[in-house]
């Protein structure tokens, strides 16, 4: 199946991602290589989850031309000082076995970071070609509106981001300032299965609950869901989600967007004050 693309000024990404949390070790090599013979283009890690050496691994692996691959990693928030930044992107693209990355991310803000600093480092990072494109994850719209009183606006910002959880704040700040929104958790970790709502949807389609509930964040202009999927059958489910998304009706959306939209799966004690 072939994954339709995000394009805005500043980046290129596939529509749907596989998130690499957790995926460590042969059997996490082996799932990444699976979901490459799939179809998955893009791939998502970071150097907190301990597992760039088996992406790397699994892309030598997989057959697929670097180029035809859009690979994230992620700066921890402990690194963010000039220095410590560099080195991580450095340690990140010797573990993966690549030459640059296509979005490399702030992981988390924390609360004395030298953003401006942080942000020099990441331009010229890109300037020489380490990376392609640079943006945040998990900051809230204050942080983002500082991020553009210092005249700079990321390619993207990973948020946590499903059926239970608005971030309608985000998106209306990204969507007018063409920054895609990633949505990480975008299936509610495993929580949404036997929602009877979502259920319901997915039976008039033959498909399954957390198939409507990516659907809908795939439907959104702007949004790049990346869910983690180990077995070939959950990849593939994920991937036959694309499709789905345009059959959704009107009718389908109102009534995935009347769930509740205050439910939290990630929120460590170093985590932001986050929108509400």
């Amino acid at each position: 199946m072939s994954i339709p693309v995000e394009t805005t000024p500043r980046l290129a990404i596939p529509k749907l991602g596989l998130g690499t949390f957790k995926l460590t070790g042969s059997e996490g090599q082996k799932a990444i290589e699976r979901a490459i013979g799939l179809g998955y283009r893009h791939l998502d890690t970071a150097a907190r989850y301990e597992n760039e050496v088996e992406v790397g691994a699994a892309i030598k692996a997989g057959g697929v031309p670097r180029g035809d691959l859009f690979v994230t990693s992620k700066v921890w928030w402990d690194n963010l000082e000039p220095e410590p930044l560099h080195r991580s992107l450095e340690g990140s693209l010797n573990r993966l076995g690549t030459d640059y990355l296509d979005l490399f991310l702030i992981h988390w803000p924390k609360p004395a970071m030298d953003l401006e600093g942080a942000v020099k480092v990441l331009k010229a990072a890109q300037s020489s070609g380490l990376i392609r494109a640079w943006g945040v994850a998990n900051f809230p719209v204050a942080l983002m509106r500082k991020l553009e009183e210092m005249g700079e606006t990321p390619a993207a910002l990973q948020v946590e981001y499903h059926v239970l959880l608005s971030q309608k704040k985000l998106l209306d700040w990204c969507q007018p300032r063409q920054i895609v929104l990633e949505a990480y958790t975008p299936l509610a970790k495993g929580s949404l299965q036997e929602d009877p709502v979502l259920k319901g949807i997915g039976a008039k389609y033959g498909a399954t609950a957390t198939q409507v509930a990516l659907a809908w964040l795939l439907r959104q202009q702007g949004v790049v869901p990346i869910p983690k999927a180990s077995r070939q059958q959950t990849q593939q489910e994920n991937l036959d989600a694309v499709p789905l998304a345009a059959k959704l009706t009107a009718e389908d959306v109102a009534a995935i967007d009347a769930l509740p939209k205050d439910q939290r799966m990630v929120n460590p004690d170093f985590a932001p004050a986050w929108d509400r």
